[in-house]
């Protein structure tokens, strides 16, 4: 028994190598020539855009959410005048980037694993190496890119759709306006509440790219192993933003000390 439990953490601890010399091989490709800008910006497209919908709803929902609890909380202490601000650094410093990088796990990550997952056992990105193109750079490191660039857009789409329906809540249950909301709910955001918190998604990015991807070119066993594929890249991806939100939580707070 122990004998598997150990192999079973040395494949563990392998896979991980694997990945992160993946992504490190996509971060070195993007750096060299030829770019292929007209990738990036298609699938910029793809995962922006086309995730924006998803985003604002679940962040207006969690605003409406949020702002009722935190209602519950502070009216206990006679504290009302502090729910528009204590719910817009909730938002902005923690539940806006890890439910966006969640939601965008799930989505593009699945999508990005059975896309390539299906060219690998189809032989498409055989067939693209034969064509003298360079499928690792076409396929995975536009991909990654478009990951990176996308995530702290979707990021603000949350921050804003969360503050706006914790207005619809707050204005629905005691009037409050909507210049008193805004003035209070950013009395106390900072810079370096802001910035470094949506930033931070662009690291979400990078590992639901260069999961999804590295998932996929690693495909076998025909549309099963596709399937197997796609929810691989949501589940490893979503476990790895969640550990990875702790590293840079403590590191925010060793670089930028008033965010603590």
């Amino acid at each position: 028994m122990y004998a598997r439990v150990g192999a079973a953490i040395l494949a563990a601890l392998a896979e991980v190598g694997e990945v992160s010399l993946f992504g490190l091989r996509a971060l070195r490709e993007a750096l060299l020539p030829p770019y292929e800008f007209g990738e990036v910006i298609r699938h910029v497209y793809e995962i922006g855009w086309k995730s924006a919908p998803l985003i604002a709803l679940s962040g207006f929902a969690i605003g409406i959410v949020l702002s009722m609890h935190t209602r519950a909380s502070l009216e206990r202490f006679g504290a009302e005048a502090m729910i528009p601000a204590g719910l817009a650094i909730a938002l902005i410093r923690e539940t806006g980037p890890l439910v966006t990088g969640l939601l965008v796990s799930g989505r593009v990550g699945a999508g990005i694993g059975a896309e390539l997952g299906a060219m690998k056992v189809t032989e498409q990105i055989d067939a693209l190496e034969a064509s003298a193109v360079d499928s690792f750079k076409y396929l995975a490191v536009t991909r990654i890119i478009a990951c990176i660039i996308a995530m702290p857009m979707l990021t603000l789409i949350m921050d804003f759709c969360g503050i706006v329906g914790g207005y619809l809540a707050e204005s629905t249950i005691s009037g409050m306006s909507w210049q008193l909301y805004f003035q209070r709910a950013f009395s106390l955001v900072e810079f370096n509440d802001f910035i470094p918190a949506t930033m931070k998604t662009a690291v979400f990015g990078m590992i639901i790219g260069t999961i999804a991807s590295y998932l996929g070119f690693s495909t076998t066993q025909g549309t099963e192993g596709v399937g197997r594929t796609s929810t691989r890249s949501v589940v490893l991806a979503s476990m790895m933003i969640i550990v990875s939100n702790v590293v840079l939580v403590k590191l925010i707070f060793f670089l930028f000390p008033a965010t603590g």
